[in-house]
């Protein structure tokens, strides 16, 4: 066992290949938005597959096994509460933003508000995007260090620049036909990982579980009753309302999933590929839950450091390169890899596009010309990608699960994006003035709440949204009343 010449190979070539394959499907970019919308024809199953890619990815390869190593499957809870967010965006939000020809999420608050509001938001994305996608970078680097022995900056820098060459190229309709191939690739690595470590026991499935049986890692349903209710994040009240009002803002406020969507034909389509991508989700978080479980069996239950690792998310890539035959792990590590490059591509064009076009385009003073655009667009994008490294070399020391660690920093400013849209949606009332003071008011109760921990984070996003809407609304009644 051990990673070999031929799985350093595999890793190379299949590196490559995915790379052409995304240059090759980039078709025409004669303007910022073909660039970062590839001409809305991309098919809806090509959609759903890049967008449980680009949510997952490396986080649910490594960390979720390492989640469930420590814990057990109550998670899981969270992840049903993600499909009924995204059941409740496709019949909430996408029909007001195929109404019109937006081109970010944020475009549809600056015709519900002003312009003043889609500034607001897209600023928030960005901060929020280059947190919460520097830890996934750093989550990326993670295989990689054990892979080439090198350090996490090395690694970092390294992911950082190849994902800039492959979106810099290919930009969004690229990104999205290579996470569609390589969801379907790491997926099943993940099973055959899976099948290997069944094998490897003497008991075979039974065998290799008993342990985490017993340790009653199998509890899936936790009702919260008799604890810390509120402080505890995974219950399935919790699960079921955080991660639905957390899928609601991420997949329906947030430029990277919704930069995909609206790269779909129709209001149908975008709707099959988001309530899809809730359906795997669920598949997905389980078989990598279950992988967790079997490697507690494999390890006998050792604690991280006696496995002489710094962090949970490291016993899953230590088991890729020790415990896989040669071939499998570097089939394995290819796709891992691949498909953080191409999450990594995602993220830094959905950064790009928002500050373009919701930043820079509306203020220019002259017609920007579309080659123009295309240069400015390919400008953000560097910028971005270098900021991303900065703020992956800033996470490098948690010691928190990254996937907590990025859903957590997500959740952050979630609740008053979130809160906004739902001003806008929602209401007919509330003016731009409103809409601000919410959203600033949303932010400034979870710091609150935050910084005096007041409750697990699967209750941030619920708690921004209601703190929003109270002081917009309230404002909005109090405004009429006084006119």
């Amino acid at each position: 066992m051990g990673f070999a010449t031929l799985d350093y190979v595999i890793l190379v070539v299949y590196l490559i290949a995915v790379a052409l394959f995304g240059i090759l499907r980039r078709g025409r970019q004669q303007s910022a938005r073909e660039y970062f919308l590839g001409h809305d024809n991309i098919p809806w199953w090509a959609v759903c597959f890049s967008i449980v890619a680009a949510e997952t990815s490396t986080l649910t390869f490594i960390s979720i096994p390492g989640l469930a190593y420590l814990t057990n499957l109550n998670f899981l809870q969270v992840t049903f509460g993600y499909l009924l967010g995204r059941i409740v965006i496709s019949y909430l939000f996408l029909p007001a933003y195929y109404k019109g020809e937006l081109s970010t999420a944020y475009a549809f608050l600056e015709g519900r508000f002003g312009s003043k509001t889609r500034s607001l938001a897209s600023v928030v994305f960005l901060f929020t995007r280059v947190a919460a996608e520097g830890v996934r970078l750093f989550a990326a680097a993670i295989p990689l260090k054990f892979v080439l022995g090198v350090d996490y900056p090395t690694a970092i820098i390294l992911l950082a620049v190849v994902a800039l060459l492959y979106t810099f190229a290919g930009g969004a309709r690229g990104v999205i036909w290579v996470d569609a191939v390589q969801m379907v690739i790491y997926l099943t690595g993940a099973v055959v990982a899976a099948i290997v470590l069944v094998n490897s026991h003497p008991g075979g499935w039974e065998g290799i579980t008993r342990l985490a049986a017993e340790a009653g890692k199998f509890s899936l349903f936790n009702l919260g009753a008799g604890g810390n209710f509120w402080g505890t994040a995974y219950t399935l009240p919790a699960g079921l309302l955080g991660g639905a009002f957390l899928s609601m803002a991420s997949h329906g406020t947030d430029q990277l999933i919704v930069q995909r969507l609206l790269a779909t034909k129709s209001l149908t389509a975008g709707r099959k590929a988001l309530i899809g991508s809730g359906v795997i989700v669920i598949l997905q978080m389980a078989l990598f839950m279950i992988v967790g479980l079997m490697l507690y069996g494999y390890y006998n239950g050792a604690s991280v450091s006696s496995l002489g690792l710094q962090r949970a998310d490291e016993v899953f890539p230590r088991y890729i390169i020790e415990g896989l035959p040669t071939g499998i792990a570097g089939f394995v590590i290819a796709g891992l890899t691949a498909v953080a490059l191409s999450t990594l591509g995602g993220s830094i064009s959905s950064m790009a596009s928002s500050m373009v076009l919701d930043l820079y385009k509306p203020r220019a003073t002259k017609q920007l010309t579309p080659e123009k655009e295309v240069l400015y667009s390919r400008l953000a994008t560097i910028l971005w990608a270098v900021l991303l490294v900065l703020s992956a070399f800033f996470f490098m020391n948690t010691t928190q699960t990254v996937v907590e660690l990025a859903l957590s920093i997500a959740s952050f400013t979630y609740g008053g994006l979130l809160g906004t849209f739902l001003l806008g949606l929602l209401f007919k009332r509330p003016k731009e003035e409103d809409a601000l003071a919410g959203f600033v008011g949303g932010i400034l109760v979870m710091v609150t709440v935050i910084a005096l921990h007041l409750v697990a984070w699967t209750w941030f996003t619920l708690i921004g949204v209601i703190a929003t809407l109270v002081i917009g609304g309230g404002l909005a009644v109090l405004g009429k009343r006084g006119e």
